[in-house]
């Protein structure tokens, strides 16, 4: 809700054009209320083309299937005076050609007929927030080139704005989440550029609940040029995979082929790409990969033993004819080390060794990323080049647990439980610094999910009810009729000479959508989900389930 309120209010004058059958005209009015100003209708394409000429519409609905001239032919004629304009498909799950011909019409979302509501609003929120940031981007940008035309910052605010686009380019699907299948599998970045424009790019991507793919490129070379062919290649993964997962066929193969040929008449003549193509099924316990000249992935074993998974095709380049994807057996396997060669590149202030050196024993000794980046800024004297990492674990917490409770929802069970977790973490250190951050994270989390999680109480209604002075009234008339629990699990993990205290709090809550927790952390300021960045900040890593009805957070002491 919150979300809603504050972006959408600023939606202004935003004008809505749907073509399609009337009888959707109740649906589409009731459902673009409150986000844009105006909606318009047409039910043919003749009438809807005619209109988008006449109204200077801000987005276009569109049904595939519209009698004379179909819903395809219209967006030929408007990409042939608009290339701009956000444009949502609508189709039915069998119009597989359909989709596959949009394609290159340059559709912005795709959006499943039969109508589920809530699909609906989603897909035209996130078309409205592409509108309202571009227009933002276009004020922001003629507002502040003014300013600074004349002004040396002016460079600074350019790169700026590219870096910004480069964050928007990359996708990732787990921003501080946990992977909950097959076990728990904790999975953190590090991305670093050395430059604004940086030749190194990623993306991570959810196919399905048990299934992930990663993507990571190092354009070969240094500056502009190197830059351009990561974003580009790394936004056309990112849309063909968006396509493969709306149709629900995924093909790791058939990706590799489409951005292959897809890239081929963009390369340079002396151009090549390392590029790695990765895909975990934690259900199958099978890793598929296509690895052009990238550094060897690292995996460790359960024995302890480091194992090195080298690149099964040269590096990628506008001659490319055929490339290879194997498959690999990962039921043995604990953690993974996907990574750019700026990682192992980089020189070491121990007799001007470089990383390459260290890299295995590092990852062997390090339980998470953070221990991993510690160690590798700990043995540098610069940064020299990009540096990206995905770094995975894959948890055992059979042999773990110290402690489980399960409590009842209300505020008389939030202090037993406080009580009850203090007890729990002295019996695992007596270090009065270490309890104390861990005890202020659990009362941050379980809060969270004693009012947002089961109780359902939102940050909006949250700030509504502080400002009326009703907040625990309210708290204690939801809490008679709530029968919902949250389970506490704690686990005391000893890794190399580390000692670990992981906590997870398990609501019954409907949960959230995680990806705001970008939001959140960037400012730590604002007051909705300050709960949340104070946890952050007293714990060694934080980790949300898919659902976002169960947190996982860690504390080194």
């Amino acid at each position: 809700m919150t979300d809603t309120v504050s972006i959408f209010t600023h939606a202004g004058n935003s004008k809505l054009l749907c073509v399609d059958d009337e009888s959707f005209y109740d649906f589409y009015s009731v459902c673009s209320q409150g986000l844009v100003k105006e909606t318009f209708f047409a039910s043919s394409s003749q009438e809807g083309y005619q209109k988008f000429l006449d109204l200077d519409v801000d987005i276009l609905i569109i049904d595939s299937f519209m009698p004379s001239l179909d819903g395809l032919e219209m967006i030929q004629k408007v990409r042939a005076t608009n290339k701009e304009i956000p444009i949502i498909l609508v189709s039915t799950v069998e119009d597989a050609n359909v989709i596959i011909k949009a394609l290159p019409l340059g559709i912005n979302m795709f959006v499943k007929k039969p109508f589920v509501k809530e699909e609906f609003l989603e897909g035209l929120k996130n078309t409205l927030k592409l509108v309202l940031a571009n227009n933002f981007l276009e004020y922001e940008k003629n507002h502040k080139q003014k300013i600074l035309q004349e002004k040396e910052s002016y460079n600074s605010y350019q790169e700026d704005l590219a870096f910004a686009k480069e964050l928007n380019i990359l996708r990732n699907d787990f921003y501080y989440q946990m992977i909950d299948s097959n076990g728990i599998s904790l999975v953190d970045f590090l991305y670093q550029p050395l430059d604004i424009m940086s030749g190194d790019a990623y993306s991570a991507r959810r196919v399905h609940k048990h299934c992930t793919f990663y993507f990571m490129i190092d354009g070969m070379g240094k500056g502009l040029s190197a830059s351009l062919t990561a974003m580009i290649m790394t936004s056309f993964v990112n849309h063909v995979f968006d396509k493969m997962k709306f149709l629900e066929s995924f093909d790791l193969s058939l990706l590799v082929h489409e951005t292959i040929e897809f890239m081929k008449p963009i390369l340079l003549e002396e151009e090549a790409l390392s590029v790695d193509y990765i895909v975990i099924d934690y259900e199958e316990n099978m890793m598929y990969y296509s690895k052009f000249a990238m550094p060897a992935l690292l995996m460790q074993n359960k024995n302890n033993e480091i194992l090195r998974l080298k690149s099964n095709n040269p590096p990628l380049c506008k001659y490319q004819q055929t490339f290879n994807v194997n498959s690999y057996d990962i039921n043995n396997i604990v953690k993974f080390l996907i990574y750019s060669d700026g990682l192992t590149e980089n020189g070491t202030l121990l007799g001007q060794r470089p990383y390459a050196d260290f890299v295995e024993e590092d990852f062997l000794n390090s339980f998470t990323r953070k221990d991993f980046k510690n160690r590798f800024i700990e043995k540098i004297g610069a940064q020299e080049d990009d540096i990206t990492l995905i770094f995975i674990h894959r948890l055992n917490l059979q042999s773990t647990l110290i402690e489980s409770k399960i409590f009842q929802t209300s505020l008389v069970e939030l202090e037993i439980a406080s009580e009850w977790y203090a007890e729990v973490v002295k019996k695992i250190t007596t270090d009065t610094h270490s309890a104390y951050v861990a005890e202020l994270a659990f009362t941050e989390l379980y809060m969270n999910a004693y009012e947002h999680g089961n109780l359902g109480i939102d940050s909006s209604e949250k700030n509504t009810l502080l400002e009326k002075d009703i907040f625990f009234e309210t708290l204690a008339e939801k809490e008679k009729g709530c029968l919902k629990k949250i389970t506490v699990e704690v686990h005391k993990v000893v890794y190399e000479s580390s000692t670990y205290i992981m906590t997870q709090i398990i609501d019954e809550g409907k949960g959230f959508n995680t990806q705001i927790l970008s939001r959140i952390f960037r400012n730590s300021r604002i007051f909705n989900g300050r709960g949340v960045f104070l946890s952050r900040k007293n714990s060694f890593g934080i980790y949300y389930n898919w659902k976002g009805n169960s947190v996982l957070y860690l504390n080194k002491i």
